[in-house]
């Protein structure tokens, strides 16, 4: 063996290694990086932006809107309204988190704790010193208090989140089901979330964290579904990225935006930003409105949950449109017509599942290299074509094996050919194609390699012997 022989393969060990590590290493460093900037930083010290408050009298209100700005630019919107009344009543419709009136020189702040307790003392630091300035104490009138079991207000936004995380942790255990097509796939995931909306409903009705509002049920469900459509869309587009891609969208930057915890009034501009656009932000005014402000602001919250499920539909049937494409040139280069049964086999998969066989395996050319996009086709007894996938930029492949599963008997010994035996046919332009017979048992990970040599003639080195 030749030094520079050695060397190239020690470089290519080097270059797999280190190919390896960036690809285990990636996601908890996101991870890590991510929850820097999208927690710590707008959460460290919150402050007030945009923050609107009703003010009975016009005249006072103009007065009111010019001191804030010199004294906190950009941090409050007063909205004049004629009387208390009307004060009130913005609160209630939701167009202001609260109000200040002045009638009879008592100075009173309206507050609604259930559009965001951390707000509270935010407006009270505010608006007791302009009531000291009067001569008067400021008095405060909770609107429309929190559930009894929920006196933080911020039990209704965990529940939330529940229905925020589940899904897309979903749809990553989902990937490793290799028996389970497409649509099993997508009634698994709308069943979850009838499961999990309910469920979720009870614990919180039977713990008084929200009161009894059954649609909110229903907007419990459309997030799972925007979510779970959203991210199992995705996963033909961004493949082994799928868990940061999901993990960026759903928690680092939709749950600082929710204004779950932290009112998005508090957070920084981007996050601001975010919050009528994100499903979790959308979803937990919804539930608000729902459960306590008698369905007021609902129609935002309703619209962008419902885009966010378009958006998903449309990743999935665009994936799905790309997938039959890519069956169909695979047939044309194989000569093999469409079979109405293929079942899909995405590349996470990781082990055999529910009892059900899995063939795994690496192709490689006549130098030990990876060939990536080989046609991996799975066949029955009678060529009838099962399954297909393609490999890896490793080379890597993973297949379905359970439509052919057989028990082992004594009329079928394991080591005789079996009925429900497979062929395994590898294709590549310009390799020959290799395949193989495996009689694969139940609940079995069988792992089988192959060599696919160019179909070309190779190239006589200077030297070589006849």
């Amino acid at each position: 063996m030749s030094g520079e022989a050695k060397a190239g393969r020690d470089a290519q060990a080097f270059r797999q290694t280190t190919k390896a590590l960036a690809g285990g290493l990636w996601f908890p460093l996101f991870f890590f990086v991510g929850f820097l900037v999208c927690y710590l930083l707008p959460f460290h010290a919150p402050q007030p932006h945009d923050v609107r408050v009703a003010v009975s009298a016009p005249a006072a209100a103009a007065q009111l809107q010019s001191g804030l700005d010199r004294e906190a630019p950009g941090a409050y919107e007063i909205v004049p309204a004629d009387n208390a009344a009307e004060a009130k009543r913005m609160v209630l419709d939701r167009d202001t988190v609260a109000a200040f009136t002045l009638d009879g020189g008592k100075p009173t702040l309206y507050q609604a704790k259930a559009d965001g307790t951390a707000l509270e003392p935010v407006l009270t630091a505010t608006f007791a010193p302009i009531a000291q300035q009067a001569g008067a104490e400021l008095e405060t009138v909770e609107l429309v208090p929190v559930a009894d079991g929920d006196p933080t207000g911020t039990g209704l936004f965990y529940l939330a989140m529940t229905w925020n995380i589940v899904p897309y942790i979903a749809v990553m255990m989902l990937l490793q089901v290799v028996g389970l097509g497409r649509r099993g796939k997508l009634l698994t995931l709308a069943g979850l979330g009838v499961f999990v909306s309910v469920l979720g409903f009870v614990v919180g009705r039977a713990t008084d964290i929200v009161p009894d509002e059954p649609l909110a049920m229903v907007y419990a469900f459309m997030l799972t579904q925007a979510i779970a459509w959203v991210t199992y869309g995705l996963v033909p587009f961004v493949r082994q990225f799928i868990p940061g891609v999901a993990m960026g969208l759903f928690v680092l930057l939709s749950i600082p935006s929710s204004g779950g915890a932290i009112p998005h009034q508090l957070v920084p501009g981007f996050f601001r930003a975010l919050h009528p656009v994100m499903p979790l932000g959308n979803a937990v005014d919804a539930l608000r409105g729902i459960l306590y402000f008698d369905g007021a602001g609902l129609l935002r919250p309703t619209l962008v949950l419902l885009g966010w499920m378009a958006a998903g539909a449309a990743l999935i049937g665009y994936g799905a449109l790309g997938q039959r494409r890519a069956e169909r040139a695979a047939s044309a280069d194989s000569g093999d017509a469409a079979a109405p049964d293929a079942v899909e086999t995405p590349r996470e998969l990781s082990s055999a599942v529910g009892g059900h066989p899995v063939l795994t395996g690496v192709a490689a050319d006549e130098h030990g290299s990876p060939v990536e996009g080989v046609l991996v086709t799975v066949m029955d007894a009678d060529s009838r074509r099962l399954a297909l996938a393609r490999t890896d930029e490793t080379g890597r492949y993973e297949a379905p094996l359970h439509h052919h599963t057989r028990p082992e008997s004594p009329a079928h010994p394991a080591s005789a050919p079996a009925a429900g035996s497979v062929t395994v046919l590898l294709s590549a332009r310009d390799r020959i194609p290799v395949a193989a017979r495996l009689d694969p048992r139940p609940g079995e990970t069988m792992r089988r390699d192959f060599v696919l040599t160019s179909a070309a003639p190779q190239p006589v080195t200077a030297g070589a012997s006849g």
